[in-house]
């Protein structure tokens, strides 16, 4: 019986598969690092798209981020059986018949909406001031530190009334903001065969006291996301290290679809009742659950997203799994 030899020495021309996926990591953090840093006047995303400084008076963004940490009422978030690296929490415009906006996006459960809180209301106050349109929904987000970060996404538009704005107010330690064309973005449209470019990236500095304005063409164009910063403490400004590292931020955004105060029944612009007077079921953890998931998972990669084939005929589904 012969046996061959491995050979000793095998072509170092071929990389290893380590080495490959190393490669790739290594010119993905070099393209990060060259990507440029974008502040108020440049193009951001798709142009629809800005940062704006000082957006609250003084007094109040003196003393914002120690009041919002103390009135509002956090919680811990999943996300397929995990927790979210981040504390959560949901405020909004309650109507005079109780009925409140719901906004959904992936999650197990959606966290419970409490009425804006007086800071929170001030802070909503100034917002709708430099927008020129109502916002009725926030998710308030406490980054602990560092570590705690969002993944990289696109937001979930179902509930999001056409034409609006979505606003992001940062508190506390300065986060960096990326922005990333779609991965479907480098595939040729003829369908030939090409070595895909590099997707674009672009970083956006939000300091204390700032207010990213989001548009709807970016956030169907482009993924965004806070990465986690594990940088020691010796290596960040003192914006960075603000607050102790903590970061509140809160979203905020004009939603089109009710639930009533029971939270039975859910209508408006994401549902398939479209009035209040045509209010349906609310459903849970089915298959038409299942079929927004996939929705929203088109949404987050595809950035010619066809909304009326995918939401308009609308869905009544609150939690993603069965209560």
């Amino acid at each position: 019986m012969t046996v061959t030899k491995p050979n000793a020495h095998p072509d170092s021309s071929t990389p290893s598969h380590a080495a490959q996926v190393h490669g790739k990591s290594q010119r993905a953090r070099n393209d990060f690092e060259r990507s440029p840093l974008l502040g108020p006047g440049d193009k951001i995303g798709e142009g629809d798209t800005d940062i704006v400084l000082h957006v609250l008076p003084d007094d109040l963004a003196d003393v914002a981020f120690q009041k919002l940490k103390s009135e509002v009422k956090w919680n811990t978030m999943h996300h397929r059986g995990g927790e979210v690296p981040r504390l959560v929490a949901v405020e909004g415009a309650v109507n005079e018949d109780g009925s409140f906006p719901i906004y959904r996006h992936p999650a197990d459960e959606s966290p419970p909406l409490h009425p804006f809180s007086p800071t929170v209301s001030l802070i909503r106050d100034q917002v709708e001031k430099a927008l020129n349109h109502p916002v009725n929904h926030v998710l308030i987000q406490l980054y602990r530190g560092g570590a705690d970060y969002i993944s990289e996404h696109s937001d979930k538009t179902i509930d999001v009334v056409k034409g609006s704005k979505i606003v992001n107010v940062s508190l506390g330690a300065q986060r960096i903001m990326v922005l990333q064309t779609k991965k479907d973005a480098l595939l040729p449209s003829d369908g030939a065969s090409h070595t895909p470019t590099s997707r674009v990236t672009q970083r956006i500095p939000l300091p204390h006291n700032s207010m990213f304005v989001m548009g709807l063409e970016t956030n169907k164009k482009w993924m965004h996301g806070i990465r986690s910063d594990k940088r020691p403490e010796s290596a960040k400004t003192d914006t960075e290290k603000y607050a102790n590292g903590e970061r509140i931020s809160l979203t905020f955004r004009n939603i089109g679809t009710f639930l009533t105060a029971d939270e039975a029944y859910i209508y408006g612009q994401g549902g398939k009742g479209k009035t209040k007077d045509d209010q349906r079921l609310v459903v849970n953890g089915t298959e038409e659950a299942e079929r927004l998931i996939q929705a929203f998972g088109a949404e987050n990669h595809e950035s010619n997203f066809d909304w009326e084939a995918s939401y308009g005929q609308g869905f009544d589904v609150l939690h993603f799994t069965t209560k």
